[in-house]
């Protein structure tokens, strides 16, 4: 198995970087994460210090897949993800456009969260069920370098809770090689990431990268065992919800078979949506697979 290092930190999805692996279409690999707080909390009494480190979700990558090319597709199952600490983090961040209503004037409220047997930790009182996901995961795009705190065409910083273990997220590959980056491992996180702070952990994650030819992509897909969805991002978030849906329609029909009017009828009625990080507008819309076989 190909095993691929949190270090050097990388804040950035770009083609600049040498690759930190090179891999072949079905091979799993190993990835170890830093936490998207950059580390600095590990312990009680800890607090996030952004003029210390004035960034956020680290990645691991790039990871070159030998053959894929321009117009491809790399389809990523994430088999599983292990805390590397046996623990989480979380602060409380600036509440931004809840500020209108709460004002601004907030704890720091960092605190460290221990993960034992299936549950966080978050109070001596309560205990949240763990459920890992992955807040950014995405491919090198061919001009320009995004960051990793928006997300886009090529994934990013999509923080949806589905991006977890037993799920293929399915990117277009620009570049050479796809050049693959993830991080942001997340032990549990609200929809819409309401303090944009989910709770944070360094994580080793296990994929299985399948390359997918000439199967181009405008935009990230996910398909689970039991649901396919589509993600769109940007403000206001009425445009990514009907993108996201619009998208799912266009593949249930090019895939399933399914008459796009009908298909954009019966997700008037079963549809659902996943919303990641409010404040930048990234959803998923999804349908069950039960759906898509009834045409």
């Amino acid at each position: 198995m190909h095993c691929v290092s949190a270090e050097p930190l990388r804040y950035e999805f770009s083609r600049h970087h040498e690759p930190r692996a090179r891999v072949q279409a079905g091979d799993q690999v190993l990835v170890e994460s830093e936490d998207a707080l950059s580390g600095q909390l590990r312990k009680p009494g800890d607090q996030r210090d952004k003029s210390k480190m004035p960034f956020s979700n680290p990645v691991a990558g790039p990871i070159f897949v030998e053959g894929a090319e321009p117009g491809d597709a790399l389809a990523v199952t994430i088999e599983k993800i292990h805390p590397r600490d046996d623990q989480c983090a979380t602060y409380t961040g600036h509440p931004r456009r809840l500020a209108e209503w709460l004002g601004d004037d907030v704890p720091p409220g960092g605190h460290v969260c221990p993960i034992r047997e299936g549950k966080i930790h978050w109070s001596d009182e309560i205990t949240i069920p763990f459920a890992p996901m992955l807040g950014c995961i995405g491919t090198t795009p061919d001009w320009g370098v995004p960051t990793t705190v928006p997300a886009g065409p090529h994934g990013g910083n999509m923080d949806i809770i589905e991006t977890a273990p037993g799920a293929t997220v399915v990117l277009p590959v620009f570049v050479e090689g796809g050049l693959l980056y993830l991080g942001d491992a997340h032990a549990a996180m609200g929809h819409g990431e309401l303090s944009a702070t989910g709770l944070e952990m360094a994580a080793e994650t296990t994929i299985t990268i399948e390359l997918r030819k000439q199967q181009k992509l405008p935009s990230p897909r996910i398909e689970a065992p039991d649901e396919i969805m589509t993600i769109a991002t940007g403000t206001p978030m009425e445009q990514a919800v009907a993108e996201a849906y619009a998208r799912l329609i266009q593949w249930m029909e090019a895939e399933f078979d399914w008459d796009r009017w009908k298909a954009y009828d019966l997700l008037t009625h079963v549809g659902r949506l996943s919303v990641g990080y409010y404040g930048v507008g990234t959803v998923a819309a999804k349908i069950e697979r039960t759906y898509l076989q009834s045409n």
